[in-house]
């Protein structure tokens, strides 16, 4: 058996054909293989999900579809599946197939956040964190990181903007395995270059997402059997905040329930959420405030449940923050040094009496879910916790138990509903 350590720095062989043929209707789309010259060598992927698992990426190259009245992405509309070797500006341990995901769910994100300077930043094909700023690309880039600084070690950042210098100097004191941007400032690659293991990638069209709205993309999801299911891939309707829909119901006595409108501040701020929902496996919820996430709660099998574990993410997350930077030690590492030490064991006590007084940062917090609230009590956990502002697709039967927990809050608290669902499996 070859040792694992040597599969993870070795490349795969390839016996995927160059080109992909697929017959769609009386429509022809001719993917072709995508390698870079790395090296001195002609390499694809280095492999699949796994280091045993051969991969191979594909660009579409010929052909256009259309179905139902609707156009997909065509041929020159190429991000990820279109980097060219000179593209690949530091190739690293050489790029796998789940180095590219990750960069792909960030655009996937970014594309609904192209109105501000925005970074996400990705681990195991879910943001971990992700900002927003108008003060620039490197405020979103911290504010990004901070969100979740334990999951983001070893992550991937993607950026909307060119990289400026301060950036690259912030993304380079942690670990990241990669870093893509549309372009980078005189200086920034040789910054970033002190990393010898880290990918660097320039992808132009992280600057021309906005143009990709509307327009899906053929989305397959092949079974064990062999078999495949194809869909239009998931549009955003909620793209400004003049899209969300006021949170009302009837009842059964014909009695009109209607949420507070959200204020200015909190509906940018759910904006920015369910942009990020897009991106994130449900069950799922975000809490975000001032423009960056707070906690991300993925793929949970009930929606109370993904409130309550998200919740306990935010308070793990905050008190760690406050430990790292009081300490320079993680609140892993402090609560063991606590065990035998009485100096940290006060610092520790310090920091989750803090923690517990700030309501783990989710103090004037928003909430978004990518599915409708099946009973009220995700919600009541939310508003326990600080939350002033809940976005949702809203259809559940019972959405005047919801709508009412809203109401009576005290503040009250805002809901808005998206008329759509965001699942993403």
């Amino acid at each position: 058996m070859t040792d694992i350590k040597t599969m993870y720095h070795s490349l795969q062989d390839d016996p995927f054909p160059r080109e992909l043929h697929l017959t769609i209707g009386d429509r022809e789309l001719v993917l072709k293989k995508r390698t870079w010259t790395i090296s001195g060598e002609e390499k694809g992927l280095r492999y699949g999900e796994n280091p045993d698992q051969p991969a191979a990426l594909y660009e579409l190259d010929q052909g256009t579809l259309e179905l139902g009245g609707v156009s997909f992405r065509s041929p020159g509309q190429g991000l990820v599946s279109s980097l060219m070797s000179e593209q690949m500006i530091q190739s690293g341990k050489h790029p796998g197939k789940i180095n590219l995901t990750d960069v792909d769910n960030g655009i996937n994100i970014l594309q609904y956040l192209s109105a501000k300077p925005a970074a996400v930043i990705l681990k195991h094909n879910n943001p971990c964190g992700a900002a927003w700023s108008d003060q620039g690309i490197q405020e979103a880039v911290s504010k990004a990181y901070w969100s979740d600084r334990i999951a983001a070690f070893g992550g991937t950042v993607v950026v909307n903007m060119p990289l400026n210098q301060e950036s690259a100097e912030f993304i380079n004191d942690p670990y990241f395995e990669v870093v893509a941007a549309p372009d980078f400032e005189p200086g920034v690659v040789d910054i970033l270059k002190k990393r010898k293991n880290l990918r660097i990638l320039q992808i132009p069209g992280l600057a021309q997402l906005k143009t990709l709205l509307n327009t899906p993309f053929l989305d397959i999801k092949s079974l064990v059997d062999g078999g495949i299911i194809t869909q239009f891939s998931f549009r955003n309707r909620i793209l400004s905040t003049g899209d969300w829909i006021p949170a009302q119901t009837e009842t059964k006595d014909g009695t009109v329930l209607m949420a507070r409108q959200p204020t200015a501040a909190e509906s940018d701020d759910l904006l920015f959420a369910w942009a990020v929902e897009a991106g994130v496996t449900s069950n799922s919820v975000i809490f975000a405030k001032n423009g960056a996430t707070v906690a991300i709660g993925t793929g949970e099998q009930d929606r109370v449940g993904c409130v309550d574990l998200t919740i306990y993410k935010a308070r793990t997350k905050y008190a760690d923050v406050l430990a790292f930077k009081e300490t320079g030690l993680s609140i892993y590492q402090l609560r063991q040094k606590a065990k035998s030490e009485a100096a940290a064991a006060e610092q520790l006590q310090a920091i989750e009496a803090r923690t517990e007084s700030e309501k783990y940062g989710l103090r004037d917090s928003v909430l978004v879910s990518d599915g409708f609230f099946p009973f009220r009590d995700g919600v009541d956990l939310a508003i326990d916790h600080g939350v002033t502002a809940v976005a949702q697709p809203g259809g559940s039967l019972n959405d005047a138990e919801v709508i009412t927990a809203v109401n009576q809050a005290d503040p009250q608290v805002a809901m808005v509903f998206t008329g759509q669902r965001s699942f993403k499996h």
